[in-house]
């Protein structure tokens, strides 16, 4: 009986993977919830950035990759303007982490969830910077915005960076674990079968 010789690889300076294999990192799994090259590139919201959506780098899947986009899509998902998904692309091109998971994770803010997260974003803010709460609710509306932007504008943009940064931060930190946790488990369970393997040769 002959057991295969394994050759291992390091991968983004991360817990040794298999080489040939995907097994020690979770990269097909997400991939599969994940829009395509081109679907992204198809995306209207970013035509401003179109044409630098061809380096293969913001591609990559890995952890370094995917914990940055992770906190590049919440901390954009917070922010109380327009364009941010152009606002993460442009993010995840510069810093080359992977632009399909930054741009998704911007839709946590979407017509449902708007309303009530910049409302708490607004009153964290008021309450950081001492401010009276001068509205009861967050309408989703560009009259309606316009009209209260003096009297909301400040303490609603603070409370939005904080909370952007936090969850930002948060996402970040909990990627990178979940992944080496993930590579370590891989690799565990590959090396206790190799193990065994041998255990068993006469």
């Amino acid at each position: 009986m002959t057991i295969k010789q394994t050759s291992f690889v390091a991968l983004d300076n991360d817990v040794p993977t298999f080489d040939g294999h995907n097994e020690g990192m979770p990269r097909s799994r997400l991939k599969r919830y994940l829009p395509s090259p081109h679907q992204v590139r198809e995306n209207p919201a970013l035509r401003p950035v179109a044409h630098l959506l061809m380096g293969s780098e913001i591609w990559h899947l890995n952890r370094r990759s995917a914990a940055g986009a992770v906190f590049i899509g919440l901390f954009c998902a917070f922010l109380p303007i327009p364009l941010q998904m152009v606002i993460a692309a442009t993010l995840a091109i510069i810093t080359r982490c992977n632009l399909p998971i930054s741009v998704v994770l911007v839709w946590i803010s979407n017509p449902i969830t708007i309303p009530p997260i910049f409302y708490f974003t607004y009153r964290l803010g008021a309450w950081l910077l001492d401010m009276r709460i001068a509205v009861d609710s967050i309408e989703l509306s560009f009259t309606w915005f316009w009209h209260n932007l003096g009297t909301i504008g400040l303490p609603l943009l603070v409370g939005s960076l904080i909370c952007g940064w936090v969850a930002g931060v948060t996402g970040f930190v909990i990627t990178r674990v979940l992944w080496r946790l993930h590579v370590v488990q891989r690799w565990q369970a590959r090396r206790a079968r190799i193990k065994a393997a041998r255990s068993k040769m006469p």
